[in-house]
């Protein structure tokens, strides 16, 4: 199948209320166009140099998302354009955020990522950890950064009890935030491997790569 027949197969096969990202990570800008050319403009990338490069190219009136890790010293670069950051794991990061907002005049939203999966190499808060960064007072003096939903990645396993397990423990999280606050909306769960279950335990936002341009070398 191509990559626009894969990217409509799944925007069918998931509710109208979940928002498709597809994830730019190490394609190429012809194929990136592909997708563009059938009509999705809203992409993820995992580097802040990868996502710079590909920003430069690509039409402006693309959604950038940066869903990978993000370090400090990186936040001035993509601060004029990014919509959505999906990897916060520190008040450091998101005051870094605040700041480089100000400069642009721009209020940037953010996600607060949340450490659900039994893997030592996966970044995030834990659960006590996020709902106290959530309930700081230091939060509430960050006028241009707006925390709107969680993110979370489940472990790469072949269990699917173990995967829907975790994500459950994230909407819990997820809807108690959300009904003390207005702006609470997203919940970031699921790629390639994994969505349809993320969507069945809540997720209303989905990072996919593989499943629509093939697996990576």
């Amino acid at each position: 199948m191509t990559i626009s027949e894969n990217l409509n197969k799944i925007k069918s096969s998931i509710p109208k209320d979940v928002t498709l990202v597809v994830v730019t990570k190490t394609q190429p800008v012809e194929k990136l166009m592909e997708v563009y050319a059938a009509g999705h403009k809203i992409f993820g990338e995992n580097k802040v140099q990868e996502m710079l490069d590909k920003y430069e190219q690509l039409p402006k009136d693309i959604e950038w998302h940066l869903i990978g890790h993000l370090q400090s010293n990186k936040v001035k670069l993509i601060a004029p354009f990014v919509s959505l950051i999906h990897s916060v794991d520190s008040l450091k990061l998101l005051q870094e955020i605040n700041k480089q907002a100000l400069k642009n005049n721009r209020i940037i939203d953010c996600l607060l990522q949340v450490y659900i999966a039994r893997e030592e190499t996966k970044f995030g808060l834990d659960f006590m950890e996020s709902e106290k960064l959530f309930y700081s007072e230091e939060i509430k003096q960050l006028k241009n950064i707006r925390i709107t939903g969680l993110m979370g990645m489940a472990t790469n396993t072949a269990d699917p009890e173990q995967i829907k397990n975790e994500f459950q423990s994230l909407n819990t999280i997820f809807k108690k935030l959300k009904t003390q606050n207005s702006s609470i909306k997203i919940l970031s769960m699921g790629m390639s491997s994994d969505y349809s279950i993320a969507i069945e335990n809540g997720s209303n936002l989905i990072r996919v790569g593989s499943s629509i341009f093939g697996f990576r070398n």
